[in-house]
């Protein structure tokens, strides 16, 4: 106990988590009846609030969306199984990745020729996706969440100072109140990290898994961070400056999948202009604020730089995704729509846009289509099937 206490209090020394002069005493919850501490024990209180916010999540979905998804005929079904091959299932399951080593192999043990054990394997593959009615309740309840934390977190923010200016946030650091709507804002927003974070392996994979995963813990850690160290203003913030855009990204999915492509095309250029507004222009002007101004009006201690440097990776983060919005942008300006997803489902051969047109034999049990060549894209044919043909 004696080593578990040591340990404990030479990594919460004030000397590092709070500014010079100042103890854990003085920022102490009820120490002073006019100012109102962060508590760090409430810490506890998003990981209830995770699960209550995941329950409603699997209500709304399942007799809200899902119905709606199927009344607008989004497709609840899933593509053609392959025929059972139960050596080819085996291999599969030990590898979904196919290679020609593979494939030659594959065919001395089966009798089938490379194109038929490559037809197999993508319809094997097909099996492992998400129809698209899922895809579009994961990003309905994104939407529907986003939407609404934005919303209020423009309501609590709005009668605060620091909103507008934002020095605020280093005035009288580190004696300043939480109020009851920021606390509510701090906790349900945590909460809802911790249930994304959570559900991220059971939801659709993404081909950006990693850094979705990455970005949902330096969120968490950076929001636990301004909480302890009663950062909340700043915090507050960078919460507000995040969920604007995330409701476009989200509602240009949902027309997607829902193939009301101009819809989509018109969100996608509104989602773009207002993610580099909120996360290239207003985002950095909140780090200017820590890496600049701050210094000028505090004494700096280390946790402050921990607390940056956190932000700073975020903004290396929105850069990365910055890029691959405009070459998606780029490529709906060339093709006349947007093809393409900043969150695809993977990285795999079937994209989101060519799912309606996976089905390799005709319907009628005939022959096969003919299959997209190799400079065809699987949108394109898609697109080209679903297009009339002129008279």
């Amino acid at each position: 106990m004696e080593l578990l206490r040591t340990v404990s209090d030479t990594f919460w020394s004030t000397r590092v988590w709070l500014p010079p002069n100042v103890t854990w005493e003085d920022i102490r919850p009820g120490v002073r009846a006019d100012v109102e501490y962060a508590d760090y024990r409430h810490l506890v209180w998003p990981l209830p609030l995770a699960a209550i916010i995941f329950v409603i999540r699997i209500f709304v979905e399942r007799y809200w969306i899902a119905p709606i998804g199927k009344a607008i005929g989004i497709k609840s079904t899933g593509p053609k199984p392959p025929i059972p091959n139960k050596l080819l299932e085996t291999t599969y399951s030990a590898n979904s990745r196919l290679n020609h080593k593979m494939i030659v192999k594959l065919t001395k043990q089966t009798e089938l020729s490379e194109r038929q054990i490559e037809r197999w394997w993508r319809r094997r593959r097909a099996q492992d996706k998400p129809t698209t009615l899922i895809k579009f309740c994961e990003n309905s309840w994104r939407c529907i969440y986003y939407t609404y934390s934005f919303i209020f977190g423009c309501i609590v923010m709005w009668d605060k100072p620091w909103l507008w200016d934002l020095k605020q946030c280093w005035y009288g650091y580190p004696h300043q109140s939480v109020t009851n709507d920021i606390w509510w804002y701090y906790m349900i927003s945590m909460a809802f990290y911790w249930s994304l974070t959570a559900s991220q392996f059971v939801d659709v994979k993404r081909k950006d898994f990693w850094q979705m995963f990455t970005h949902h813990m330096i969120t968490i850690l950076l929001m636990a961070l301004s909480w302890v160290c009663n950062l909340h203003r700043v915090g507050s913030l960078v919460l507000l400056v995040h969920d604007c855009a995330d409701i476009f990204l989200e509602a240009a999915k949902i027309t997607k999948y829902a193939q009301y492509q101009k819809v989509c095309d018109t969100i996608f250029a509104v989602f773009t202009v207002v993610w580099i507004v909120t996360r290239l222009v207003l985002y950095p002007r909140i780090i200017y604020s820590t890496s600049v101004e701050a210094p000028s009006i505090l004494p700096m201690f280390p946790a402050y730089y921990i607390f940056n440097t956190l932000l700073i990776l975020l903004l290396v983060l929105h850069i990365g995704w910055t890029y691959l919005i405009i070459q998606i942008a780029i490529k709906a300006i060339k093709s006349g729509q947007m093809e393409g997803d900043v969150r695809s489902s993977s990285s795999d051969e079937l994209s989101d846009s060519s799912e309606n047109a996976r089905p390799i034999v005709a319907s009628n049990g005939g022959t096969p289509k003919k299959q997209p060549t190799a400079t065809q894209s699987p949108s394109k044919k898609a697109s080209n099937q679903s297009s009339p043909k002129k008279k």
